[in-house]
């Protein structure tokens, strides 16, 4: 056989094999993000006009998480927050439409005290889906309802149903160790 032919295979192999390990990659960094936002990661891929630019989107926050100093808070801060939430949950009786918005407002003082930014709310939620996928979405659902009701389309029912999502979130939020130490 000539040289040139020899040539031709070793570049076709080569070619071979870096498809096969770019494949491998890609599918390695799928099922990573799959495993780590569960199904944030189906929200935001539905959401994208690709998988490539979803994935890019979880990756991002990622990488913005990880400027974050979060620390878990004190037991002390713990029972500070639980009193309040407490009061929030009281409150509902008499006015449910200002415990929903105290609801709102303490989830952001405690994710201020772990150490989030609170900036405007999908930031909020983007930051918080990468250490808590599974409620995040509760999250969303709690600010849906509220903001809903604040165009006179939601009422004491579905309010009753925002500050069960946000019990989840604040929950989760409060109890939450080191999120370095929980994925170990």
């Amino acid at each position: 056989m000539e040289t040139w032919i020899w040539i031709v295979i070793a570049v076709a192999v080569v070619i071979a094999v870096l498809l096969v390990v770019w494949t491998a990659t890609r599918a390695r960094r799928t099922k990573h993000l799959h495993e780590q936002f569960g199904s944030e990661y189906d929200r935001v891929a539905a959401d994208a006009p690709t998988r490539r630019e979803a994935e890019s989107e979880l990756l991002d926050r990622q990488r913005r998480r990880e400027q974050f100093d979060i620390r878990p808070l004190s037991k002390d801060e713990r029972d500070v927050y639980r009193s309040r939430w407490l009061a929030v949950q009281a409150e509902f009786v008499d006015d449910p439409s200002a415990s929903v918005a105290k609801a709102d407002s303490l989830i952001q003082n405690v994710m201020r005290a772990r150490g989030y930014p609170v900036d405007d709310f999908d930031t909020r939620a983007g930051d918080l889906s990468v250490d808590h996928p599974d409620v995040v979405e509760n999250y969303r659902a709690g600010h849906g309802i509220a903001v809903a009701h604040e165009r006179g389309k939601a009422g004491t029912e579905e309010l009753r149903k925002a500050v069960q999502h946000y019990r989840e979130l604040f929950e989760e939020l409060v109890e939450a160790r080191d999120p370095e130490e929980a994925r170990a």
